[in-house]
């Protein structure tokens, strides 16, 4: 069977490596660790991203099936206004951010006259039109800031958009495992936030004055997927990824160990009479020694030891984390120091997680 030859010119020219040209991380929005529905002021929502209200409007933000027709996309983020605010106060911004590792960019020349331009592109859908904004910002930068316009032009049709950000030749990123760029979709913003459109800033900004404002009516909602961000003046094709590497690569930041009843959390050994210890290997490398986010109460773990199950009442904590690896522990109804056993989810509301997020 012949095999055809890829021309050099169908590869991607882009200086990041040819095949991880998507600076973005689950820009498809299909990994949903934490959940498929939040409603809140700020936090994170679908894997990636967070999501902040400084007014009193309120949100409710879900993994959606509702994605533009034949593009490959089988999932988008929905914004839905919940209770409106349609007066912001100067300092209120509503946004959805995402922030990305400064070692991960120092391709992009920041702080020197060959800064790389950075193009964004998407697809988004609403029923309010108007002109709205995309923000880079650059925190190690005194949140240096550049903010283009775009025009979503036809109520409740998917629409993809594409966005040219000039490269930052006055500052550099840090060449850490901190953030470098923050990407920032505004939803509305007060007059404190407001900053000159396609230029970097040397402030924080979000928005230009131009900006819609989505909280102004419960009516209102806003759909986003295929984001992209990718080193040079053009974009192409929304990059794909198998939802392994899609997961792996999210799970960087943060690791859904166990969720449910009924689940293995792990081997448990009594350290003490009325102490549990486990050791959990993560999946991959961590950003950086991660923080424990476990929900616990009476009966929502169980040891099994010898066929008797020994109830966790108290919470899990860990101990000796590192990247790859950490200790946890609780405390149990007593049993023989020394002694081990099946540790297992006895409650739906059980949940073991590791956050190492920006």
């Amino acid at each position: 069977m012949a095999i055809d030859k890829i021309e050099s010119a169908g590869l991607a020219t882009s200086t990041n490596q040819p095949g991880l040209r998507n600076i973005i991380i689950n820009g498809d929005m299909s990994i949903a660790q934490r959940g498929t529905s939040f409603t809140s002021a700020s936090g994170y929502t679908l894997d990636r991203y967070t999501w902040t209200d400084d007014s009193t409007s309120v949100f409710t933000i879900t993994q959606s099936t509702d994605v533009p027709t034949g593009q490959g996309f089988a999932s988008s983020m929905k914004f839905d206004c919940t209770t409106a605010n349609g007066s912001l106060g100067s300092s209120d911004q509503i946004r959805q951010v995402q922030q990305i590792e400064g070692q991960n960019l120092q391709y992009l020349k920041y702080g020197t006259s060959s800064a790389e331009s950075l193009t964004c592109s998407f697809w988004v859908k609403s029923n309010k039109t108007g002109i709205y904004c995309v923000t880079l910002s650059q925190p190690y930068n005194s949140y240096s800031a550049n903010t283009l316009e775009y025009t979503i032009s036809s109520a409740n049709t998917w629409e993809k958009k594409t966005v040219t950000f000039s490269g930052d030749t006055g500052g550099i990123i840090s060449n850490t495992n901190g953030a470098g760029l923050w990407l920032m979709f505004a939803f509305g913003a007060g007059s404190g936030r407001h900053i000159t459109a396609n230029q970097w800033n040397g402030s924080y900004g979000l928005c230009t004055s131009n900006q819609v404002n989505l909280a102004d009516s419960t009516s209102n909602e806003l759909y986003l997927t295929g984001v992209q961000l990718e080193a040079g003046q053009t974009a192409s094709e929304f990059e794909f990824l198998p939802h392994d590497v899609n997961l792996q690569r999210c799970q960087r930041y943060y690791f859904q160990h166990t969720s449910g009843s009924g689940k293995t959390v792990g081997l448990g050994a009594f350290y003490t009479t009325t102490s549990v210890d486990s050791v959990i290997y993560f999946p991959v490398e961590m950003r950086s020694a991660p923080s424990i986010v476990a929900t616990s109460g009476s009966g929502y773990y169980t040891v099994y030891v010898a066929g008797a199950g020994r109830t966790i009442d108290a919470g899990v904590s860990v101990n000796r984390v590192n990247k790859q690896s950490t200790q946890f522990y609780a405390e149990a109804q007593s049993d023989t120091a020394g002694r081990a056993g099946l540790w297992t989810t006895t409650n739906s509301s059980a949940s073991i997680a590791f956050n190492s997020e920006l």
